[in-house]
């Protein structure tokens, strides 16, 4: 993946474009997922890289978001350097070809499968003399398709429609020629050809090919490929190089000297990836790998206000106040009356598509809500200030965001029992009281009792007080089950307002800590989190920790006994992060020590972790990469960090 927060764009185990963002993070997908083909033409021999019989080596120029994929095949060679500009909407890819023979002819041909605005009606594509080069357009989003190989444009196109009995014009490049059609309208593609000069043997030929983002005609010409032209793309590569290998080493920690190279290098990946997937205008979204589509009709493109809070809290610990302020601003705009967070976001800020029911199975009316995710955006902000200090920034979220979100955590109570009314959990399958639920709202009032002590407000500090003490009694006499000799991960709630236990095990109970409700060392914590980490063991090749009992989400292995679902980054990494917090020496911290080492070992080529993954295979399932993994993994680390240095400092 390469982006500057504006414009995402997502490559395939091929290294084929899958996905255009622009002109937000998750907002527009340009090329809705379709496959953009690469190909070369050389001395009558044509080959697409997504074909067959080519070794690829896929990754980034350490600690950048400057991509370097080498793919070779029969004497041939490939090097791609790759980037989206730091500053303004480029993507530049560079491709160098060199062959054993060498060659006298070459040819590189770049397609573009066009869903501008992630429609395919009223497209337009045509070739542009002036700038030699193809622009894709629709309303107000330009795309100008450009590039260098030794003489400034593109050698031919094709312009095309796609659709019914058209396969698209990247099928006109297969014979070496392009049919050079200056406009086509409706639903469009476009193909485009830069002829590379010819090489001796094993001598390397290489290009520049651009993609110019903008508004209007102009922005993608003048401010464009003109900029590009005149101040040289090795500019726009070596400040993009430079800015992230600044960005990324704000973190100056020797994460090397304690858990060597490799975690240390996904540590600062996963921090990379967790920004790419952060707009500008403050949107986190939770993914953008639009396969999804293929499964859910939807995609994850969207702001879940949890998996937002929990990422920018990872980027909070990793030095990155910046980009994190911004989230916490599109929180207070997309905060609804009442002060709760509803289901999802788009990264407009407009409410997201849901499957949570207005109504309950009565038939009464009820709040599609997740409760967690108005407590979890509380104890973010919290952590936030704790570890920035930014007096001023919070205190201009403080009667705009912290109190009407404190005072709904405090008021949506069974005044029967003193817990949260029933709301739908974080895995947005079930409804009732959930423990993660309970934790992240606990977190949330304790961290608007903060804020309230720390500008005085004494009467809302003693409302929230009250509700969160009141939550405590209740969750110990109501979801700690003596018969269990464990916390049950959610409570039904009857008319007559008894409880009834669901005594599934679930990852999510790890809340009840994680955000400060109890002790790591309870014995109750202790007794539940042996429970979680005994019975969601995958016991196949794979290793790690499944998400609850039979998880039915892309469920892999049948039988529960040997994988009781897929096992998931999020839920591995909650165990480790628990077996650090209650570590009292270095030999405890060896467990959380092969959690982070099996997430090493189950990365994707570049760095990139998915959301889960086949208990046999590990192969990825579902979205990759899933921003909430890499943010689990920057926590677990500091964590293992700050145990393992406090350890030292003790001794």
């Amino acid at each position: 993946m390469l982006g500057n927060g504006n414009l995402l764009v997502s490559f395939d185990d091929t290294y084929s474009i899958r996905d255009l963002f622009y002109p937000q993070v998750g907002a527009y997908n340009q090329t809705r997922g379709n496959r953009c083909r690469t190909g070369l033409w050389v001395d009558g021999t044509f080959v697409w890289l997504d074909g067959d019989g080519w070794e690829r080596e896929l990754g980034y120029e350490p600690n950048t978001l400057v991509a370097r994929v080498v793919m070779r095949r029969s004497g041939w060679q490939v090097t791609c350097t790759d980037y989206v500009d730091m500053g303004r909407n480029f993507l530049v890819r560079n491709l160098h070809l060199s062959t054993e023979r060498g060659y006298d002819s070459a040819r590189a041909f770049f397609h573009y499968d066009w869903f501008v605005d992630e429609s395919e009606i009223g497209n337009t594509v045509f070739y542009e003399p002036r700038y030699r080069a193809v622009i894709a357009y629709r309303g107000e989003r330009y795309f100008l398709v450009g590039g260098d190989a030794g003489e400034l444009g593109i050698s031919s196109w094709a312009c095309g429609k796609k659709g019914g009995n058209a396969s698209g014009t990247w099928v006109d490049a297969e014979d070496g020629s392009l049919g050079r059609n200056p406009i086509e309208q409706g639903s469009v593609d476009c193909t485009v050809q830069l002829n590379l000069p010819s090489a001796g043997p094993a001598e390397t030929r290489s290009l520049t090919h651009w993609v110019c983002c903008g508004a209007r005609y102009e922005e993608v010409t003048r401010f464009g490929q003109d900029l590009i032209v005149q101040r040289g793309e090795d500019l726009y590569r070596d400040r993009t190089r430079n800015y992230w290998r600044v960005w990324v080493e704000k973190d100056d920690r020797p994460i090397e000297d304690v858990l060597g190279v490799p975690a240390a290098e996904l540590y600062r990946r996963s921090v990379l990836t967790a920004r790419l997937h952060c707009d500008n205008r403050g949107a986190v979204i939770a993914a953008g790998d639009y396969d999804i589509t293929d499964f859910a009709r939807d995609t994850y493109a969207y702001v879940w206000p949890r998996d937002g809070a929990l990422v920018v809290n990872a980027l909070d610990r990793s030095g990155h106040e910046d980009i994190t302020r911004r989230f916490f601003q599109f929180c207070e705009r997309a905060l609804a009356p009442g002060g709760m967070f509803l289901h999802k976001y788009t990264p407009q800020g407009w409410a997201g598509s849901s499957w949570h029911p207005w109504m309950d199975s009565n038939g009464s009316r009820v709040l599609p809500i997740q409760e967690d995710e108005t407590g979890l955006v509380l104890w973010s902000l919290w952590e936030h200030y704790r570890l920035h200090r930014n007096l001023d920034f919070v205190m201009n979220l403080y009667s705009t965001l912290v109190v009407p979100a404190g005072r709904f955590l405090a008021g949506y109570v069974d005044e029967r029992n003193g817990l949260p009314l029933p709301s739908w959990d974080l895995w947005e399958e079930r409804w009732g009281v959930h423990a993660f639920t309970v934790g992240a709202v606990w977190g949330g009032l304790r961290a608007a009792e903060s804020f309230a002590e720390m500008f005085g407000d004494a009467a809302f500090k003693r409302e929230l007080q009250s509700a969160r003490d009141r939550l405590r009694a209740a969750t110990d006499r109501d979801l700690y089950r003596p018969e269990l000799g464990r916390f049950a991960r959610r409570l039904q709630v009857a008319d007559d307002g008894s409880v009834n236990p669901d005594t599934v095990v679930d990852s999510a109970l790890h809340g009840l800590w994680r955000f400060g409700m109890y002790r790591a060392d309870d014995d109750r914590v202790v007794a539940t989190m042996h429970a979680v980490r005994d019975r969601l063991a995958n016991r196949g090749a794979a290793g790690g920790q499944a998400r609850y009992e039979d998880d039915y989400y892309f469920q892999a292995e049948r039988d529960v006994e040997v994988a009781a679902g897929n096992p998931w980054f999020v839920s591995t990494l909650w165990l480790a992060q628990w077996q650090v917090a209650q570590a009292r020496t270095s030999a405890d911290l060896k467990p959380a020590r092969e959690i982070i080492d099996w997430t090493v070992r189950h990365q994707l080529p570049g760095g990139l972790l998915a959301e889960q993954v086949h208990p046999h295979t590990s192969a990825p399932l579902s979205v990759s990469p899933l921003t909430w993994s890499h943010a689990e993994f920057v926590v677990t680390v500091d964590d293992y960090l700050r145990q393992a240095w406090s350890m030292r400092r003790v001794r």
